[in-house]
């Protein structure tokens, strides 16, 4: 199996070599009026290869971007294989984009045709298409609604998949021929410190390196076989889930179940029966409170089995394992964890945690639960995963684990984790200076502060960046949030937080000359801290923010805010000679306060 990832010239070539091995068996699976219904391997190749070749018959040629935003299904696959086999690169775009982040995305792009699942996704799309300019064709997978303008040419999804397969494979064999593992294989846009999304471009190569070094440890770690079953909940726009949750399982042979979205995933889960799960740390928060509040509700022995579990969880963890918890060890699993697996559909052998830090107390439960789990890191820059935790080397939920396959590590002098391998990106599409300063003799430069332990595993103690990533691992730039605010005449500065949290909130100096003229023109006395208590002072701040949010996209909105008692200074060392925040020191006064707003 791995020797298949590691010749692989370019993913479609691994996606087909897959196909023909297991042709009618089932690989992608949704459900439609209430009931789950799979594509097989070979439906699936035959319709990647009839959309590459009308791809390329809308004049679409090598290297041409194409737009794709959609939730998870399975015509998000085949969209994206398609691409790729008309030898195009595909440009996901995440479901919750606002028409100023399309249009950013189109004009960076530069893409000629855009794919859209519905009409409720294409509404704030089809401005930004109008606006650039650029977009020559737009690919509906369902039905949208009439529009008029430009040159645009709509194609229907369902003539796009019209077509000879035969001829259309012999075609796009032809042309992958001349796709190799350097040839760019996606465009996927993160945020950048300035706001500014970057896009990351990821090659063939660098995939196809993650997943190697992903399979490796399912294969040696948990003996996986080609009747695994993975559950895609994460949107598929994440580098995170693009590799981990579609191109793992593609490399492995296994079948891709989309999740119907989070209030539905409980028992989609069940349903389903999933062997590994990709997920990101709060999704595990919601499982693990809803687990420890049903076994609570049940009381008795239930609650007296969970607390001893994971007072014996606590002791391995901390490596303080006692003999005489092996009895009790023993009945809970028996009559606790077989209970708690059913509820993950009784199969799963794996949960990887990855794109936000995962708090160790919640890795503890599930391991005390019965539940493997192996926590990630990486970037987008980095195909995404760099290490993972796994068994041969010790799960130890303060690391992140050993470097994977193939990944090279070091650490800087400042401490900066440092990675090297086919998985690094080629740079970011057209933004020289951004790739010059990630990338500096071969190496990424992560960002973030850390060291190895004596077990070679990665132990995070930093952020060198700014970067929030908030509990669901999306990538938001503070320096954004907080320009634009402080472009509203009644904000002076402001500070956004939000890291490992579920969503943003902000810290705020008022004006001081736009304070005194609401005093004058509300008859109240000018006293900047008096005024803060008052009601109407403050709806006037938060009208000010919700300006600013109507062009922020949900992850990046500012949800509550709090007041500053003074301005950030250089004399009170809450900003830099050069006039930059320093946020630690922001952070150490104000801790509390913005933790407050998430208790309300």
């Amino acid at each position: 199996m791995l020797n298949d990832i590691d010749s692989a010239r370019n993913l479609v070539e691994l996606f087909f070599k897959r196909a023909d091995e297991r042709r009618d068996s089932p690989f992608l699976g949704a459900k439609h009026e209430g009931e789950w219904r799979t594509r097989t391997w070979g439906e699936v190749a035959n319709q990647v290869c009839v959309f590459a070749e009308n791809l390329r018959k809308l004049g679409l040629g090598d290297g041409d971007r194409v737009c794709l935003v959609s939730e998870n299904r399975p015509e998000w696959c085949i969209a994206d294989l398609g691409i790729m086999a008309a030898g195009c690169i595909t440009v996901p775009a995440y479901t919750t984009n606002t028409e100023r982040d399309h249009a950013h995305i189109l004009d960076n792009s530069g893409a000629k045709a855009v794919i859209v699942s519905t009409d409720k996704l294409a509404q704030p799309l089809i401005p930004a298409i109008f606006r650039t300019g650029i977009v020559e064709h737009i690919i509906p997978i369902d039905e949208v609604r009439g529009y008029q303008g430009g040159n645009l040419e709509c194609h229907s999804w369902s003539s796009m998949m019209e077509g000879d397969p035969v001829a259309a494979r012999s075609a796009v064999e032809t042309r992958l021929a001349g796709i190799d593992r350097k040839t760019t294989a996606c465009i996927i846009y993160t945020s950048g410190t300035g706001g500014a999304p970057r896009g990351v471009m990821q090659h063939h190569g660098a995939i196809l390196c993650n997943v190697a070094g992903a399979a490796e440890i399912l294969i040696e770690d948990f003996g996986i076989s080609k009747d695994e079953r993975f559950l895609s909940f994460l949107p598929l726009s994440h580098a995170y889930e693009h590799s981990g949750g579609q191109f793992l399982p593609i490399a492995v042979g296994a079948q891709i179940y989309y999740s119907e979205g989070l209030e539905k995933l409980a028992s989609n889960i069940e349903e389903t029966s999933p062997t590994i799960m990709v997920v990101v740390p709060r999704l595990f928060e919601v499982l693990r409170t809803r687990i420890m509040k049903q076994i609570e509700k049940q009381g008795g022995a239930a609650k007296t089995l969970m607390d001893k579990a994971l007072e014996i969880g606590e002791r391995k963890a901390a490596g303080k394992a006692r003999l005489r918890d092996k009895p009790v060890d023993f009945v809970i699993g028996k009559l606790l964890r077989p209970k708690i697996r059913q509820k993950f559909g009784g199969r799963i052998k794996a949960m990887v945690s990855g794109g936000a830090p995962l708090n160790p107390d919640v890795g503890i439960f599930f391991e005390s639960m019965g539940l493997t789990m192996l926590q990630g890191y990486g970037q987008t820059e980095a195909g995404p995963v760099i290490s993972c935790n796994r068994p041969a080397a010790g799960i130890a939920m303060h690391t992140v684990g050993p470097a994977m396959r193939g990944v090279e590590l070091r650490i800087a002098e400042d401490g900066e984790i440092l990675c090297r391998g086919e998985l690094v990106m080629h740079g970011y599409w057209q933004n020289d200076a951004e790739t010059r300063r990630a990338l500096q003799d071969g190496w990424l430069h992560t960002g973030d502060i850390g060291h190895i332990d004596d077990r070679g595993r990665i132990v995070i103690t930093d952020r060198k960046k700014d970067m929030i990533v908030n509990d669901k691992g999306d990538n938001v730039a503070p320096q954004k949030l907080e320009g634009m605010l402080t472009l509203q005449p009644e904000i002076a500065q402001a500070m956004v937080s939000g890291d490992k949290r579920p969503y943003i909130v902000g810290l705020i100096v008022p004006d001081a000359e736009w304070a005194l003229e609401w005093a004058k023109a509300n008859g109240e006395k000018f006293d900047l801290a008096a005024l803060q208590d008052l009601p109407a002072f403050r709806t006037a701040i938060r009208d000010a923010i919700d300006r600013v949010n109507k062009d922020l996209s949900v992850i990046e909105k500012i949800r509550q805010f709090t007041f500053a008692d003074e301005g950030f200074t250089i004399e009170n060392e809450e900003m830099t000679p050069s006039m930059k925040i320093r946020r630690h020191k922001i952070r150490d006064r104000y801790q509390d306060r913005l933790d407050g707003l998430y208790r309300h």
